[in-house]
């Protein structure tokens, strides 16, 4: 009796077993090579004073910059000479000042060291394994930009230009397997941006999607405007 009750409950089990999988997936760049590279072309483009452009129409000039994430610098740049009072236009011939823009190098390396005792093989097919005690990974992106001004109409250089660059790193500490405990210019900035401070703005967007007919629809007969309540009473 005892036997077939035993049968009967590891059959139940075996019927009534389950799974489950979760599927994980990477982006192609890490977000952290990302962030080490826009922290990198932010201290970087800190060191230029575009003071001077303050009042002029500005045409930034693309077709010499080549680099990763072209885009960020690109509007980086823009954004500090509308800061500053610039005024961003389309063509060169509406401008009053040309601004190249070019890279010397944007891109980030990758170095790893430990201290510990290295794989050691022994006579006899017989290996000893690697023991770190203290490991380090670091990562490290590196921002050269290259700029140069002049008068959109006569072509004079407008100041002597230059180069500015600098560096952000990411360090990972490792002891004895526990880590990672963090350091470098990417932990500081994230300690910088990532909390909510007292007084700081915060938008939320609404829970549902609504729509308002174009304001020139307004006076037309037949039109109906909804707000979100209605719609969502409709």
């Amino acid at each position: 009796m005892v036997s077939r009750l035993l049968l009967l409950t590891c059959g139940v089990c075996v019927l009534t077993a389950g799974c489950s999988a979760t599927k994980q997936s990477n982006t192609a760049r890490t977000a952290r090579e990302q962030l080490l590279i826009s922290n990198a072309v932010d201290q970087a483009l800190q060191k230029i004073d575009f003071a001077a452009m303050n009042g002029q129409k500005i045409f930034l000039e693309e077709k010499y910059l080549e680099c990763t994430d072209k885009g960020y610098l690109v509007s980086s740049i823009r954004h500090r000479v509308m800061y500053n009072g610039g005024h961003i236009v389309g063509k060169p011939e509406d401008a009053d000042v040309v601004v190249e823009l070019r890279s010397g190098g944007v891109g980030t390396d990758m170095a790893d060291s430990y201290l510990g005792i290295p794989e050691i093989v022994l006579p006899g097919m017989l290996t000893l394994p690697q023991v770190r005690f203290v490991n380090r990974t670091n990562q490290t992106a590196v921002a050269k930009v290259g700029l140069v001004a002049y008068d959109a109409k006569t072509q004079e250089i407008l100041g002597s230009g230059g180069v500015t660059s600098a560096q952000a790193d990411d360090n990972n500490w490792f002891v004895m397997g526990l880590g990672p405990y963090q350091n470098g210019t990417l932990k500081k900035e994230m300690n910088r941006t990532l909390p909510r401070y007292q007084g700081q703005p915060a938008q939320i967007l609404p829970s549902h999607v609504a729509f308002n007919p174009p304001s020139s629809n307004k006076d037309q007969p037949g039109q109906l405007q909804l707000t979100g309540e209605e719609t969502e009473q409709k």
